[in-house]
C-alpha cells in the first residue's frame, strides 16, 4: 500500500524548518547510502551534529508519528533518525530499493516502511518526482509542503532531476509491528471502515465487533 498523508506540518512548523535547512550544513548524500546506491545517488543531507538540528528532528518526527493517519498504515514500532535531503540543480536518485537493515548495535531495524516529507511547495521547483515502480507500472508523486507520501521499503523507487529550484524532503524509515504490508492494509482497511462508522452511529454492537476484530488480528500479527 502507498498512501499520501497531507498536512503533517503546520505552515509555522514549515516556516522554521526551511529557516533551519537555510542556515545548516550539507554533505554529500552517498555517505549514507548502500555500495550500489551511491553509483546513482547525488544530492545533499543535512548534517545532525548541534542541538539545534537534533531539535528539528525531533519536532519533525512528533509531527509524523502521532498523526493518525499515520499510525493506522504504518504502525510504527522503531524508526530510523529523520535524514533531511536536499536535490539542487541536475541532482537525481536512480532507482534503488532501501536497504532491508538499518542502523548498528542495539539501534538496528528491519525497513518495513519507508516516507517522504516533502518541505518546499511544488510550484518553487521544477523535476524532483518521487517515482515508484510496481507491477501497476510507474507512479509520480510529488505533493505539497508538509504532507508526506509513505511506501513499502521493498519498493523500487527513484527521485527525477531537479531541473530548476531546490527540492528538500524529510525521510525515514520505519519497523512495523506488522511486518507483512498486505496485513498492513488490511488493518488499515479495518481501522478506516470502523472509524467512518463510529463517526455516522457512534459506538455500536457493529463497532464493537469491527474493533474486536481489529485488536485480534494485530494479536495474530504483531511482532513487538
Amino acid at each position: 500500500m502507498i498512501l499520501c498523508i497531507g498536512n503533517i506540518l503546520s505552515d509555522q512548523q514549515l516556516r522554521e524548518v526551511r529557516a533551519a535547512l537555510e542556515s545548516g550544513q550539507f554533505e554529500d548524500g552517498r555517505k549514507t547510502a548502500g555500495w550500489h546506491a551511491r553509483l546513482v545517488k547525488n544530492n545533499e543531507q543535512m548534517q545532525v551534529s548541534d542541538d539545534s538540528a537534533k531539535a528539528l528532528r525531533a519536532s519533525v518526527e512528533k509531527s509524523l508519528t502521532e498523526h493518525p493517519l499515520f499510525q493506522m498504515a504504518v504502525r510504527p514500532a522503531k524508526m530510523t533518525p529523520i535524514l533531511f535531503s536536499r536535490y539542487r540543480d541536475g541532482m537525481t536518485y536512480g532507482n534503488h530499493v532501501d536497504d532491508p537493515v538499518m542502523g548498528r548495535g542495539a539501534g538496528r531495524i528491519r525497513t518495513d516502511v519507508s516516507f517522504t516529507l516533502f518541505l518546499d511547495d511544488p510550484e518553487t521547483y521544477d523535476g524532483g518526482e518521487l517515482v515508484t515502480e510496481t507491477s501497476a507500472g510507474e507512479q509520480s508523486y510529488k505533493l505539497p509542503a508538509g504532507s508526506a507520501v509513505v511506501y513499502p521499503s521493498s519498493t523500487l523507487h527513484r527521485v527525477a532531476p531537479v531541473t530548476q529550484g531546490q527540492r528538500r524532503v524529510a525521510i525515514g524509515w520505519i519497523q512495523s509491528t506488522i511486518r507483512d504490508p498486505a496485513q498492513r492494509e488490511v488493518l488499515f482497511d479495518l481501522d478506516t471502515a470502523r472509524r467512518k462508522l463510529f463517526e455516522r452511529e457512534g459506538k455500536t454492537t457493529e463497532f464493537d465487533l469491527l474493533t474486536k476484530s481489529l485488536a485480534n488480528l494485530q494479536r495474530f500479527w504483531a511482532e513487538v
